[in-house]
């Protein structure tokens, strides 16, 4: 498996050498992305292959389904892999989903904010909390600094027109409103934005937006892809 080019230097990502570094590792001092390269072994194609498609855009594996596949030798090192994987993550009392991922749903009506996830975001939550992902196969997820983007509520323009959506004035009741519909999680990248690739193997942790959070969250999306593209297999929590 060839991994992809890990991201640039930034001083928001921090690369750890072990799964435990990565679930102990504080962030601080602006570093709102944790990531552990590796270059794993075993032929994860095969396995979307031999996974086929339904017809369903995703399609989320268990241990069953993986270990009923016919696969070769190299594909059972990639099966291996999974499951090793999703027990880390259980192990440390997260529950990890695996998809094999085909598209996602647009929104049918973005509106002045898109709001489905090939749109840059932000993960949030009411307490403590955060995003473990990778990408084993197909196009990987993207991220982008912070300094490089602005939230789209921010834009004068859009903010405008998500007022006359709302129908009301810019105090609370607006801010509820633009929270209820997860439109400030949303952002867009700036002219000189440099987006970085996650890669492939690599399993982060990323930040999310909570109460109390020491950084602020990492801004990231699902590739765009296009029709022929590979399916993706993504390990989520």
């Amino acid at each position: 498996m060839t991994p992809l080019t890990l991201p640039p230097d930034y001083a928001c990502i921090k690369r750890v050498n072990s799964f435990r570094e990565l679930t102990t590792t504080r962030f601080t001092d602006g570093v709102n992305a944790l990531c552990w390269p590796r270059t794993l072994a075993g032929d994860f194609g095969e396995v979307v292959a031999l996974l086929g498609n339904s017809g369903e855009a995703i399609t989320t594996l268990d241990e069953a389904r993986l270990n009923s596949l016919p696969v070769s030798a190299a594909g059972l090192i990639a099966i291996d892999v999974l499951l090793a994987d999703l027990k880390l993550l259980r192990d440390h009392e997260l529950d990890p989903i695996l998809n094999c991922i085909h598209g996602y749903p647009r929104d049918e009506e973005p509106g002045p904010v898109p709001t489905d996830v090939f749109s840059f975001h932000a993960d949030s939550a009411p307490v403590e909390a955060y995003t473990y992902l990778c990408t084993y196969h197909g196009p990987a997820s993207e991220g982008v600094r912070n300094e490089d983007a602005q939230r789209r509520v921010d834009i004068p323009a859009t903010r405008a027109e998500l007022l006359k959506l709302f129908s009301g004035e810019d105090n609370a009741d607006f801010r509820k409103f633009l929270n209820e519909n997860c439109y400030d999680l949303h952002y867009a990248p700036g002219p000189h934005a440099q987006p970085f690739s996650f890669g492939l193997g690599n399993l982060w942790r990323i930040a999310i937006e909570y109460p109390g959070s020491p950084v602020p969250p990492c801004i990231h999306r699902a590739p765009a892809t296009q029709p022929g593209d590979a399916a993706r297999l993504l390990l989520i929590s």
